[in-house]
Order: C-alpha cells, then structure tokens, then sequence
C-alpha cells in the first residue's frame, strides 16, 4: 500500500512541473513591461527601474527566473499581489475558506438532487417522468452556467421580489454580512445551485444508468424470487454497487467545483478564490492569477491522491505493483 501511494505521488510531479512551466511561460510572453505592471504601470526612476529588474530575476535568462519562481513555489512563496501589495498566499487564505465552503454546499445540492432524480428515473424507466427528468438533465448539460446564474439572480431576486413584497427573495449577490438583510445560509442557495448544476445533472445521469445496469444482474432477480419487494432489492443490494461509480465522480467533483467556480463566483459577486483570479485577469495581476491556478492544482492532486488511496483500501484490484487477489 506505501508503494502504491509513493507511486501515486510521483505521478503528480510531472503534472504540477507542467502547469507551472504553462503558468510561467504565459507571463514571460504576454506583452507588456514586467517592470512596469510590477511598480503600477506608473512613472519610475531609473534606479528604482533596475533594483525591481534584479530583485525579481528579469535579468537572468528565462529558464533561470523559472528555476527561482519553482524554488519559491516550493517554499511556500506563491509571490506578492502587485496591485495589492500583498502576499498572495495571504489573499488566499483569506478566500479559500469562502471558496470551500461553496464548492462543499454545492456538492450537498448534487448528492441530494443528483441522487434523488436518478434513482426516480430509473425506478420510473421509460415512463413521462423519466423523459422529464431525462430531458431536465440534457438541458443542463447544455446550459452556460454563467447565464443560468443570471437566470436565478432575475427570477429569485427581482421578478420574486416583485411579485412577493421581497417576503420570497433571495440574495443574488455576497456572501452575507452585518449590513445584509439576509440571513448568511440564504447567500448559499443561488450561487451553490449554479455550481452544482452541470455536476447534478451528471451525477443523476450515471445514477441512472447504473442502477438500470444492476437490476438486470442475476443476484437482483434471486432477491426478487425470493419474494422480496422492489423497495427492499433496490435499497438493500441495488443501490449498494450502482453508488460505487457514483461516489467516485462526487469525490472528484469536489476539487473541481472548486477550480471551475471563477464563473460561478464572478456571477454573484462572490468572495471566493474564483473572482479573485477574475478580477486580477483584469489587472494584469499575474502573481494571484498564477498563485491562484498552482493553488486549485495543488487541491485537485491531494483530493485525487485521497480518493485513489480510498479506493485502494477497499478494491485491491487497483493497487499497482501487487500480486491479483486471489
């Protein structure tokens, strides 16, 4: 098992290597003045002009200034925010947790809605709900989150405000606060929706289609010969194997609502890592759009790491270097 996840670690070093290597070589073609975004696209002396040229390695050569920013990386040393005169680790931390706390909302929206319909559409197999529930999903797939963000935003925060007094409303924009007339878990419920929508509509999808695929294995109809009802088959033996793919994709889902919520975010002014990397695009911001990136990067390879260590431990089929089970 220790060999299996020291395997399983040195895979993500190639990975890391080449985001990095994009991230840098990006930056070093975009044009502009690296000085200039540097000091604020302001007037600066000479002097001041050199000493940024040298204490940020623009003198050395290309692959010399990538070897300085990997061994900041690995110190811990995401850079300094130039517009913000901070360290973007310190931006951070501060927008990590609102950013977590999203994705961990979203993935309840796409466990509880993504399971429900699933399971609903494959009990109701070929029938007028499984055709709605079938066509709901196809819809979003397709559908631009973004837009479906603004389509909740009208509905739920202007039309329903409207018609209802603002009684029904919700926020459309934040994360809460002293100043807001909202409860903070009423923040959640759009911006957590849009970004589990795609995801929910997936998760139902596979819930389906493996659950279909486990009621015509053999050992399904011994229960049913068995005298069983269909309520006690899908509960106690179906739903057992059809979860297992199922649980895989949640699992992985989590890392990457968290790299795929800039939209999400920027939608509803949400003060996540998401509209940070947003708003610093516009600013020509490179160290948080950079940091920002590594960061998700880094997140996304521990969940996967912690997800194939799980499964590991309970199908060792998939440990690599081992003998079959026998």
């Amino acid at each position: 098992m220790l060999q299996y996840i020291i395997r399983r670690i040195l895979q993500f070093i190639p990975v890391f290597l080449g985001v990095t290597i994009i991230l840098f070589t990006l930056r070093a073609v975009i044009p502009g003045d690296p000085v200039r975004m540097i000091a604020g696209e302001r007037a600066i002396p000479e002097t001041t002009y050199q000493m940024i040229v040298q204490n940020n390695h623009l003198d050395q050569p290309i692959y010399t200034q990538y070897v300085y920013y990997l061994s900041d990386l690995l110190h811990g040393d995401l850079g300094h925010s130039y517009q913000k005169n901070r360290s973007v680790l310190d931006i951070f931390a501060e927008k990590l947790p609102y950013s977590a706390s999203l994705a961990l909302c979203a993935i309840l929206v796409e466990i509880i809605i993504g399971l429900l319909v699933g399971i609903i559409s494959a009990i109701k197999k070929y029938s007028f709900i499984d055709l709605l529930l079938t066509l709901s999903t196809s819809i979003l797939v397709s559908m631009p989150v973004f837009w479906l963000g603004m389509l909740l935003q009208t509905f739920f925060g202007v039309w329903l405000k409207g018609w209802t007094g603002g009684a029904l409303s919700l926020p459309v924009s934040g994360a809460g606060g002293p100043i807001s007339a909202y409860p903070p878990i009423l923040h959640y419920i759009l911006p957590a929706v849009t970004l589990a929508s795609v995801s929910l509509a997936f998760t139902a999808r596979i819930m389906r289609s493996q659950l279909l695929e486990v009621m015509n294995q053999d050992y399904i109809r011994t229960a049913f010969a068995k005298g069983l009802s269909k309520r006690a088959v899908i509960v106690k033996h179906a739903l057992k194997n059809a979860m297992i793919p199922v649980i895989t994709f949640i699992g992985i889902d989590f890392g990457t609502m968290l790299s795929s919520a800039i939209l999400t975010e920027s939608v509803f002014s949400w003060p996540g890592i998401g509209r940070e990397i947003f708003l610093a695009i516009g600013q020509r911001d490179w160290p948080i759009v950079m940091g920002g990136v590594v960061l998700i990067v880094i997140i996304v390879m521990i969940i996967n790491l912690i997800i194939d260590i799980s499964y590991a431990l309970f199908d060792p089929r998939i440990r690599y270097g081992k003998k079959k089970a026998e």
